[in-house]
């Protein structure tokens, strides 16, 4: 008798999936989060990297955006100071 092979199950996982995953392989470790969802550990680690690479151009432009907004609220700060010298000035001057 021949034995035969059975062609593995090409799954598509969903997004939320893979993160759960993730999560779970952060908790426990990647080699017991693989056995308890019946993954290969080349599977988790895959996803790991596309997502951390994500995670790397998502920090680049949070960067950038906490830059900009830092200059924003130093030039409001200096608006503000002027606006409160001119109110203690024409204050003074209506005494």
């Amino acid at each position: 008798m021949s034995e035969q092979r059975t062609k593995p199950i090409n799954r598509q996982h969903t997004e939320t999936y893979r993160r759960e995953a993730l999560a779970l392989s952060e908790r426990i470790g990647v080699a017991k989060a693989a056995r308890q969802l019946g993954l290969a550990e080349s599977l988790i680690y895959g996803w790991r990297k596309k997502y951390n690479a994500l995670s790397d151009e998502q920090n680049d432009d949070l960067a950038k955006e906490n830059q900009r907004l830092k200059r924003l609220l130093a030039q409001k700060e200096e608006e503000l100071a002027i606006v409160k010298k001119a109110a203690t000035y024409f204050a003074k001057q209506l005494k």
